[in-house]
């Protein structure tokens, strides 16, 4: 059951109806929550338990740090929470890979006896979002930063909620524990608002990503090895459009399903193309997953505690763990280290740029907003590419001077995507949701109904979205 789908539509229309016609808030949350759970099991509903097993360990390790002050018995709860949740991601996203590393490493050292079977696990959807928000709540309520709820319906809730179960936001306890406490207006204004963030989301997914990106990138990396260089330009800069359009759009819809039921996710992303620098990028780029490496991994490493040396180090191990997260190959990890490293370089660069009145001007803004998309950009071919065979094909395509003839999708892809920039670079300090309230009631109705149309007629195939792999 996806965001695009009919059957969706058909499962929150009737929702919204139901929750709307129900007296009493707690009956309004268990309604709510038994259909997040359907929705989950519309998936696969073999998997409900692995969400079952993460809701009550954490629930209950939670209650128990909470409730003492020995430091092993804590750590001993807290570790608890780690091994079960970690134990149960690492075996169904990440066996497979170890053992096939472990294949050719004895393959290599020439020990062909310890060859061990591939176990082809299916990777349960939405596994490393909810791990992630279970966890965050273990953390958080281990640092005594908030206290552990009362209400375990409501905690369940907080886990399962539908609109950000499979693809995020992933989200903080504190940003939602709030909303449960009192009802939630279900009022014409929200309902609005979170028809529109859908609307829009939908036309990133279907419109963008999967109508005008997805064919051009498709044709670029399955014909890596003859493809000329105009071609691999062409497929990489719209897999930056697809990647953006996907994910985004995957977020709005979140955001806005939420909304319609009168809850505020958090944005998970804000122009993230018109960045000045990595660290921007990452301000900008699947926010609530940055803030959680940065709260719970490089912090926990040690952050910036320990001297420039070890802060750099931080940093790129927290970003290669960020890339083994979203998907179990060394093309993701490579990703991942890929950014640590331009994370370095900009830190080991800032001192410079501080003591030069011309590289700090902001006249230069355009300059490093371009620097930093195209690098960004080279680094989405890991992202995308199958294996790193093919990763290094496409770069020697990129770096190569073959002539090639651009399609006509091509060259609406890049049309597109040169939009999409002068979009973010327009939007880059601005709030949407701001601009869309000041909107004239006329003007909003002309633009959702041409974004809607756009949906509507989209000739594009239909596609899962992109994260739903991670």
């Amino acid at each position: 059951m996806t965001f695009d789908s009919l059957t969706f539509a058909l499962f929150i229309v009737t929702l919204w109806a139901l929750v709307g016609v129900t007296r009493g808030w707690r009956a309004r949350k268990l309604e709510l929550l038994a259909a997040s759970y359907l929705f989950y099991a519309a998936w696969n509903p073999v998997f409900i338990w692995l969400l079952v097993v993460s809701t009550v360990v954490d629930w209950h390790a939670a209650r128990r740090l909470a409730a003492t002050d020995n430091p092993h018995g804590r750590k001993a709860w807290l570790l608890l929470s780690v091994l079960v949740n970690l134990g149960l991601l690492s075996w169904f996203k990440y066996a497979d890979f170890f053992i096939a590393n472990f294949n050719q490493l004895t393959a290599w050292a020439g020990l062909p006896g310890f060859q061990a079977p591939l176990i082809d696990v299916v990777l349960p959807i939405g596994i490393s979002f909810y791990t992630f928000q279970t966890l965050s709540y273990t953390f958080d309520v281990y640092r005594r930063r908030i206290q552990p709820g009362n209400d375990f319906a409501d905690y369940a809730l907080y886990v399962s909620f539908f609109p950000q179960l499979v693809a995020g936001p992933i989200v903080r306890y504190e940003q939602f524990a709030g909303q449960l406490a009192s009802p939630r207006p279900m009022t014409a204004a929200n309902l609005e608002v979170g028809a529109a963030l859908m609307v829009a989301g939908l036309f990133l997914k279907t419109v963008l990503a999967d109508s005008v990106f997805a064919p051009v990138v498709d044709a670029g990396f399955s014909a890596v090895d003859g493809i000329g260089t105009l071609s691999a330009w062409s497929s990489i800069l719209s897999f930056s459009g697809q990647i953006y359009c996907d994910f985004a759009g995957y977020s709005l819809c979140a955001i806005g399903a939420a909304r319609i039921f009168g809850f505020v996710l958090p944005k998970n992303f804000h122009a993230p193309y018109a960045a000045l620098g990595f660290s921007d990028f990452w301000r900008r780029w699947h926010i609530t997953l940055s803030t959680w490496i940065r709260d719970y991994l490089y912090i926990t490493l040690g952050g910036n505690r320990h001297g420039r040396a070890r802060t750099l180090g931080n940093l790129v191990i927290a970003m290669g763990l960020g890339g083994l997260w979203h998907g179990a190959a060394w093309t993701f990890v490579l990703w991942g280290l890929a950014h640590g490293l331009w994370l370095v370089i900009e830190h080991a660069l800032r001192p410079l740029a501080g003591r030069s009145a011309l590289l700090a001007h902001r006249a230069m803004a355009p300059l490093y907003m371009a620097v930093t998309f195209v690098v960004v950009t080279l680094t989405w071919v890991l992202f995308r590419a199958e294996n790193l065979a093919q990763a290094g094909s496409f770069y020697a395509a990129l770096l190569s001077v073959s002539g090639s003839k651009m399609s006509t999708a091509a060259w609406l892809a890049l049309a597109t995507m040169a939009g999409l920039l002068a979009w973010h670079a327009a939007i880059r300090r601005v709030e949407i949701e701001l601009v869309y309230d000041r909107l004239a009631w006329p003007l909003r109705g002309i633009v959702m109904g041409l974004l809607l149309a756009a949906v509507l007629t989209s000739p594009g195939e239909s596609r899962a979205f992109i994260y739903f792999q991670f």
